[in-house]
This record gives structure tokens, sequence and C-alpha cells, in this order.
């Protein structure tokens, strides 16, 4: 159930209603780049909800965030996953469309919008992911270990778990809430991912993926290679789990 669709711009033409978005965001130690994303987030989606979730953060990202005026959350457990089990549990009543993005200003916010439109335009469709693989990406010789990784877990993913996506662990990713509101996350860190995409293709919604520009990250780098592990074996749990 998955696609990779080009959507003419006439298409997008009807109103968001900012009410009905809720973006979260799982953020630890990032204190260079939670104020750049927060503010790009509120110039695309005005007041719309922003829930971030901090993961007892050393440094002042708690801090700036609720100074900024965001919804924070001082995570309980540990992880990508928990963090956003717990955004997931902090959503306003209105919320009809859930956008996750990651704190470290690597995914635009504007493209957002034409994300939601898609999912106003397509209701067979349950979620839209950033695919980041662009050619820009792909020709830069600093990011060539993370294309290479990135790749051949991916080609895992389609092939275990019955998907057709060209960057199934993207940060940025907009989703039905309705979607979710059956869904109990299992994975605890950045296997996250790979359960989300389970679940959408399993409960009969198709994905669609637009090409975005990612930039490089504001801090520390947290994804290593035990995490790639994790995804590993959340792939190969996924396709065990039988209708």
């Amino acid at each position: 159930m998955t696609e990779q669709i080009s959507f003419s711009n006439q298409l997008f033409t009807k109103k968001i209603d900012f009410s009905q978005i809720s973006t979260i965001v799982a953020a630890y130690n990032e204190e260079e780049g939670i104020i750049p994303t927060l503010t790009e987030i509120k110039d695309v989606l005005h007041d719309a909800e922003i829930v971030v979730v901090d993961g007892k953060s050393s440094d002042k990202t708690f801090e700036l965030a609720k100074k900024f005026g965001a919804k924070v959350i001082s995570q309980k457990g540990v992880g990508k996953g928990n963090a956003i089990a717990e955004g997931l549990k902090n959503l306003g009543d209105k919320t009809a469309y859930v956008i996750f993005t990651d704190a470290d200003y690597t995914y635009p916010a504007s493209y957002i919008e034409k994300m939601i439109n898609i999912l106003d335009v397509h209701p067979e469709v349950g979620m839209v992911l950033g695919n980041r693989f662009t050619e820009e990406l792909k020709d830069q010789s600093d990011r060539n270990q993370f294309f290479i990784g990135n790749k051949i877990l991916a080609t895992i993913h389609n092939v275990m778990n019955g998907l057709n996506l060209e960057d199934p662990f993207t940060g940025l990713r907009i989703m039905r809430y309705e979607v979710l509101k059956s869904w109990v996350p299992q994975s605890q860190e950045f296997d996250i991912e790979a359960e989300i995409n389970w679940f959408v293709n399993k409960s009969g919604y198709k994905i669609v993926e637009i090409p975005i520009h990612y930039r490089k990250r504001l801090g520390k780098k947290k994804l290593g290679f035990r995490h790639g592990l994790k995804i590993l074996r959340r792939i190969v749990l996924n396709s065990f789990i039988v209708d």
C-alpha cells in the first residue's frame, strides 16, 4: 500500500485549519536546534499545537522550548519511540493530523503545508513522508556512510515488511490521527519509524513520499551503529507479526 506520487500544484488549494494540527517534537540535548526548529514550524503553522517531549536533557532544551511557548513534557521513559508515545497521549481534542519532526533543524518546515494537503485531497493516504534522498544528498561525500547505511536498512525493511519506500526512516512525517488511535507503540528508540510504517500499511492506508531538502543538523549526532541494529531487529519482528 505504498506509493510515490507526483502531485500537481492545483490540488493544493484547501485552506488549512491549524486548530486541527499537532506537532510532536522529540528532543534530547538539542539546545542549538530547538528554537530554529520551533520558530520555523510556527512560521508555517501559526497557532497550531506544538508538543515538545524532552528526554531529560542536561542542557537548556527544556527551558528554551518552554520560553518559546511550546507545550513541553518531561519524558518519563527514554528513547525517541517512548517520547512519541508520550507525546501522543498529550494532544489536543481537535487533532486531525499529527506531524513528527526532529529538534535538530534538519527538516525544513516549508514542506509541511504540501504534505497536509496531500492528506486533505487523498483520503486513502494515511501518512506522508519527507524523502531526504534527493540527488543533492547522494552527492554529498560527508554523508556517504549515512546514505549507505540507510539504503541497506531500507532495502531490508521493504523486502521483509512488504513496503516500497525510498526513505522509510525519515524523521519528517505527517499522519492522520485516526490511524494512530488504535496504535500501541512497542518501539522505545529510533526503530519507531519502522514500526509506524508497518502499522500504517497494515491498517490499509497508502503511504506517500515527497522529495525534501535535508540540512546539516545543529548540535551533536545521536544516531549510531547500535541504533541501526535495533531498527533491524524491529524490521525482523514486524515480519513475524500475522494479521
